[in-house]
């Protein structure tokens, strides 16, 4: 499950990075930057929401378990 959440941060760094590229290198046209970019940015989002989707259900199926700071002192 680590490996799958890395890879989707990478997944998202990624297509965020290629959206600035666009965004200063862009095409030929103003119109092609523009859909080059949004469409790098809908991959983020697209990524982003699969991602926040799969750790929900994998909470659910009892895959992973949180840990973390104790809320009892």
């Amino acid at each position: 499950m680590k490996i799958w959440i890395i890879i989707a941060l990478i997944g998202i760094i990624g297509s965020l990075l290629a959206a600035g590229l666009f965004m200063v290198r862009g095409g030929p046209s103003e119109q092609e930057k523009a859909k080059r970019m949004a469409n790098a940015l809908t991959w983020r989002i697209g990524i982003s929401v699969l991602l926040f989707l799969t750790i929900i259900f994998s909470y659910a199926m009892g895959w992973i378990q949180p840990t973390g700071i104790p809320l009892t002192a």
